[in-house]
């Protein structure tokens, strides 16, 4: 992310220079994986159960949680062998059948998609028995192949924040790749943002914990157009460029929403406008903004909130625990 020093900016004028991207994909953005993940073919003609398995498609996570719970554990097992790119991507099965679908990819993994850059979630303690639960949504140029920067951090904060946290390092959306447009649009931010506020009703509908939000950089404009979507106990945006909202009330949530900006941060130099759906709004740590801002005086640079000792680290561990 250093390389990326005033990458927004420079996307802006990117932007400009190959004309709008307001109607769709520019040239050479980002496309999030499309249409229905391996395996799902097979999913829906399945009938060996004596019923229709829930389509991913159409089926909420609090319907998938409700079919599961009507299975046999013979049959829920028999799932899990038969189908496990489906079952363990699919928002609002039971933790542990997600992690052995899911097992191939790694250990404590709820969800791995393979197709293009690849998606992963990974989790950093247990899950199915905390108390409170904290999701970390990362920013640019994150990926399965750089996910484990994020699931360090995810490491980190459940270290400090105590056995019954759990911390899940959500690389769950297709995020912008090097210097371009979909650095300064919302197009990427929105798709994940979708995306999110399901992963998050699938941790409900598995009668998870109320998630906080930790959003690092673009990550954070994922969350601001999530979060009247999700039942986020808190969302906090870390070196965020904006969350696509004026103020904490555009929002939309009855989150606790916090923001964290170091003085040595990057992200302090670029501009907080949105102009033609350039830009991603006003900066969360201004007066006007209304989130509770953190203090990130020792924080040394963009990548480095997580990091142990930290003022921020510290302060994120008690909102993760529900100490703050």
């Amino acid at each position: 992310m250093r390389r990326f020093r005033n990458t927004l900016t420079t996307a802006v004028l990117t932007a400009l220079l190959v004309g709008s991207t307001a109607g769709g994909a520019s040239a050479g953005g980002e496309d999030a994986p499309g249409g229905p993940l391996p395996g799902i073919a097979a999913w829906l003609a399945d009938g060996s159960l004596g019923r229709k398995l829930p389509d991913p498609a159409t089926a909420t996570p609090s319907d998938v949680a409700a079919f599961f719970a009507g299975l046999t554990v013979t049959q829920r097992w028999r799932l899990v062998r038969d189908h496990p790119g489906v079952v363990g991507n699919l928002d609002g099965v039971p933790v542990h059948l997600r992690y052995a679908a899911n097992a191939p990819a790694g250990d404590q993994v709820l969800a791995y998609d393979p197709r293009g850059r690849g998606l992963i979630a990974r989790v950093a303690g247990d899950l199915e028995n905390a108390a409170h639960v904290a999701v970390i949504v990362p920013g640019s140029d994150i990926d399965v192949s750089t996910a484990d920067r994020t699931a360090r951090w995810a490491a980190d904060l459940q270290e400090a924040a105590g056995d019954d946290t759990a911390v899940i390092a959500w690389v769950g959306y297709t995020t912008p790749a090097g210097i371009g447009p979909d650095l300064a649009t919302g197009r990427l931010a929105e798709a994940g943002a979708e995306r999110l506020a399901r992963f998050t009703d699938g941790l409900d509908a598995a009668g998870l914990p109320a998630p906080s939000l930790f959003c690092h950089s673009y990550g954070s404009v994922v969350c601001g157009l999530a979060a009247p979507g999700t039942d986020a106990r808190d969302i906090v945006a870390v070196g965020s460029p904006g969350m696509r909202a004026d103020e904490v009330t555009a929002l939309g949530t009855d989150a606790h929403v916090w923001a964290a900006k170091s003085p040595d941060d990057w992200i302090g130099h670029v501009p907080h406008v949105e102009i033609l759906g350039l830009g991603h709004g006003a900066d969360p740590t201004s007066p006007g903004f209304g989130a509770t801002v953190l203090n990130a005086d020792d924080v040394p640079a963009h990548d480095a909130y997580f990091t142990p000792g930290t003022a921020t680290l510290t302060a994120f561990a008690a909102i993760a625990a529900g100490a703050l």
